[in-house]
């Protein structure tokens, strides 16, 4: 009689060692022998565990660790096989993920030969098993040493990404294009070069009989208020011909179950079956701030004579997405529409939350999307130079009701037109798709991060193009052509065909030139990089979705304390400019740069980190509400970055250890359901009331100009019709009309939006940059409650960018609020989430603002 299938894990009693022969041995003999493992992980971890390496991320140890990526790597466990296994029909080894060239084998038998790092490997073993002890051993190749001889003898190299600042690969010959590997272990423009290597997921030994349930799937025809026409499919490895039933149940979020059974006909082999099922006025899943994200509960029974044989379970939400492609006045819309709602997308990207995948735990991942949400974001982008996320990440997401945009895994390289290259990835992309397709937060699977445009724009195909035979330069397109306009196109339409797909970011999809203003999605970076533009320079550009744009800072002092020496905390620092990698170091330079055009020169380092994180704080903003204020020829603002990979100066609102910058802060308000969104440009203040709410409402708009020392100069209130899902004008005002002949420098423009006298939303007008502006000392006092749990900031006078700290003492301390203003006699009471005693907390309190944090203030 046939039984279910059995999982042995293979995660423990793993030993590695540097390979006999390799050429590092001589110079790191205690790494020859062998040492403790720990599976899932890296060679870089088990080396820091064993103390043979030191941390990556002090200082400028990233120099001391390059040498481990460059060697070859053994691992080898035993593991006990009993005779009940053996007696199985089918036994296979399972590896999740290894990275990347691996040869795995068997009690001296080869097995497989991996080359992949996204993909499952699944081998037949029953044969090279015994009872009692067996030996595994995966044997891991440098992707470097293994490509760059190859890659050195061709005519030329494919353009890749960033060249290394070691001198390990020539510049210009860049391996890690041709490897399916994570990009951003090469090093990024904000993060560290470490090449891993290891088996970084889990392994595991399968045992089964006459049947194997390969795979679970809820598809969604059709979903509507009205009905959910739905698919289970199961994919199903038989032996032999023969009869089963499938029994479904599942539960709905209210929590009533229902259930159905079908007789389903077996051949030998490989099964794919799909069973209807309706559900009535399904309990939909919708994006946070729509509704609820509710989610079904579904499991299934597949039995032979009477007998389960396997199961499974999903859980996954019920909705429609469409992106929505229409002509219009200004061009070609970019729209997510769930459930037939259009969503205007508010977000961030997210990077890889550190170096080495294996430590990001669920509690880190819980912690980032709930900082998104809390921040009134509704989608992430999961940037293509990464890696795909464990499943933690998007059952979270659900649960949350964040949307996802999805990159598949290519990061601006142009990658190789060997066939053999594409049906790899074709096998990686069908595997990934399985896996995640269940998830309602999936909104979007994009083909890459940048190819596209970095083929057109960036310089690399120009040179090819000048210097290639037009017949190879003709095979490069035509290979990522048929990579993402077909390979990867055809696995979402046929795997999940439900979700769409998107061939690059930034795109056009194929209609024209990607990254264009009318049609598409949007990268600007002329702020910042190119041609580093001010921050106005966003309101220039409008296009029908900006999913990239930036503006770097550096992190908390504490967040630099942790891995830097006092030594180190200068601009000009050596240490520092290491955590610095846009432009090899110099972009702490370009910092300085923008903090002093805009706010003028920081009296000492700590003034330079706090004016970093206000400029971009308040660039960000003007970019997001120049966006949202656009509605509906713009419907997407998703800024670079959410996250860092670890403690440095970069485009992140949140820190490598979840710390908040102001820019988090900041993006809770300027991403608030409710807006009141107030732009001065050459001279003249537009208003608008910008609306994610499915309904109308009417409320007042007031208009106040003061001075900073707290005198009124005017006031006007008007009735305000907030329509639904939109952007309304609300009025324009010319600097004269508002200023009723106030200095600029010390005057303010107060727009408010009122709910019968309740303030749902603030917008404060300056009439000069913040460096010009004649601020007064504000006056500012903090008092911590007794209990420690709030603190109540108050100003005399009008201050700007508060920022309440705690410094060493909690630099985990999450405000309810931080980097905000307030009105001449203006208090707040901030919530404080924090472990440590008030007594401490008391002591360590802070506040401070723009007034006294540059070298004159005016």
């Amino acid at each position: 009689m046939a039984s279910t299938l059995a999982t042995q894990s293979l995660d423990g009693g793993w030993q590695f060692r540097l390979l006999p022969g390799d050429k590092h041995v001589a110079d790191h003999p205690a790494a020859a022998q062998w040492l403790p493992a720990t599976v899932p992980g890296t060679v870089q971890t088990d080396l820091l565990a064993a103390k043979l390496v030191p941390d990556p991320y002090w200082r400028d140890n990233e120099a001391k660790i390059q040498w481990v990526g460059l060697s070859d790597w053994q691992y080898r466990s035993t593991f006990t096989v009993d005779a009940a296994t053996l007696a199985r029909k089918h036994v296979e080894l399972v590896f999740d993920g290894l990275d990347t060239f691996a040869d795995v084998s068997l009690n001296g038998h080869k097995l497989l030969a991996a080359d992949n790092m996204f993909r499952r490997w699944r081998v037949p073993v029953k044969a090279w098993l015994h009872a009692g002890t067996n030996t595994l051993e995966v044997t891991l190749h440098s992707p470097i040493a293994r490509l760059q001889p190859w890659l050195l003898k061709q005519p030329y190299a494919l353009p890749g990404e960033f060249d290394s600042a070691f001198g390990d690969e020539p510049e210009g010959k860049q391996t890690a294009n041709y490897v399916r590997k994570a990009a951003w272990q090469y090093g990024w423009d904000w993060g560290p070069r470490i090449v891993t290597e290891g088996i970084w997921k889990d392994v595991k030994l399968e045992s089964w009989d006459a049947l194997r349930l390969a795979g679970f799937h809820i598809a969604q025809p059709k979903v509507t208020a009205d009905v959910a026409e739905l698919q289970a499919q199961l994919d199903i490895h038989a032996d032999a011909a023969g009869q089963a039933k499938a029994t479904l149940r599942w539960r709905a979020p209210d929590g009533s179950t229902q259930s159905q059974d079908s007789d389903i006909a077996l051949r030998a082999g490989d099964n794919h079956i799909a069973l209807p099922l309706q559900i009535a006025h399904p309990q939909r899943w919708w994006p946070v701030g729509y509704g609820a994200p509710n989610l079904y509960d579904f499991h299934v029974d597949v039995a032979m004579d009477g007998q389960v044989v396997a199961s499974a379970d999903r859980s996954t939400g019920l909705r429609s997405i469409e992106l929505r492609r229409q002509k219009d006045q200004w061009g070609k819309s970019f729209a997510f529409v769930v459930n037939g709602v259009p969503i205007f997308a508010k977000g961030a990207d997210v990077i890889p939350q550190d170096m080495f995948p294996n430590r990001v735990t669920p509690a880190r991942i819980d912690a980032m999307l709930q900082s998104a949400r809390d921040a009134n974001m509704n989608m992430l982008r999961l940037w293509g130079g990464g890696y795909y996320f464990d499943d933690a990440f998007y059952a979270e997401a659900d649960r949350l009701g964040l949307m996802v945009w999805q990159d598949f895994m290519f990061g601006g390289a142009i990658p190789p037109y060997d066939k053999a290259f594409r049906d790899n990835t074709r096998i990686e992309a069908i595997e990934q798709v399985d896996r995640l397709r269940d998830h309602p937060s999936i909104v979007l699977w994009a083909g890459n991060n940048e190819v596209e445009t970095a083929w057109e724009t960036w310089g690399g195909g120009a040179h090819l193009e000048a210097t290639l035979p037009k017949a190879e330069v003709q095979r490069i397109v035509q290979g990522m052509r048929e990579l993402f306009d077909h390979v990867l196109r055809d696995v979402v339409a046929t795997q999940s065909p439900e979700v769409p797909y998107w061939p690059s970011t930034p795109s056009s999809d194929y209609d024209e030139q990607a990254n264009v203003l009318d049609n598409g999605d949007y990268h600007y970076w002329n702020v910042w990089s190119g041609k580093a533009l001010p921050p106005t320079a966003y309101l220039d550009v409008t296009p029908r979705f900006q999913s990239e744009y930036g503006l770097q800072s550096f992190p908390a002092m504490a967040t630099l304390r942790s891995v830097l020496e006092p030594g180190d905390l200068d601009i000009d620092s050596p240490v520092l400019r290491a955590h610095q990698k846009f432009d090899k170091g110099k972009g702490n330079q370009r910092l300085l740069m923008y903090v002093e055009r805009g706010y003028g020169k920081p009296k000492d380092f700590a003034s330079l980190v706090y004016l970093s994180q206000v400029m971009q704080a308040e660039g960000i903003q003007l970019a997001a509400e120049h966006l949202r204020a656009s509605r509906p020829q713009s419907m997407g603002s998703l800024y670079w970055q959410l996250n860092d990979v670890w403690p440095g100066a970069t485009w992140a609102s949140i820190d490598y250890y979840g710390r908040w910058k102001a820019l988090q802060y900041h993006a809770k308000r300027f991403y608030a359901p409710l807006r009141v969104v107030a732009i001065r440009k050459n001279g003249k203040t537009q208003v608008s009331l910008v609306s994610d709410r499915t309904e109308a409402f009417d409320a007042e708009l007031r208009v106040r100009v003061l001075d900073m020392d707290g005198k009124s100069l005017w006031e006007h209130t008007q009735p305000a019709h907030v329509a639904a899902l939109a952007s309304t004008p609300a009025g324009d005002y010319a600097d004269a009309q508002l200023l009723h002949g106030g200095d600029p420098r010390h005057t303010v423009a107060v727009f408010e939006l009122l709910d019968h006298g309740k303030l749902l939303s603030r917008h404060l007008v300056w009439f000069d940059d913040a460096k010009n502006l004649a601020l007064p000392d504000p006056g500012l006092k903090a008092t911590l409650s007794a209990d420690g749990h709030s603190v109540t900031v108050s100003a005399q006078h009008l201050a700007r960018e508060v920022w309440v700290d705690f410094g060493e003492a909690d630099p985990d301390a999450r405000l309810s609020d931080n980097a905000f203003d307030l009105l001449p006699g203006e208090s707040v009471t901030l919530q404080v989430d924090s472990m440590a005693d008030a007594a401490v907390l008391r002591r360590a309190l802070t506040v401070r603002s723009l007034y006294g944090a540059t070298v004159t203030t005016p």
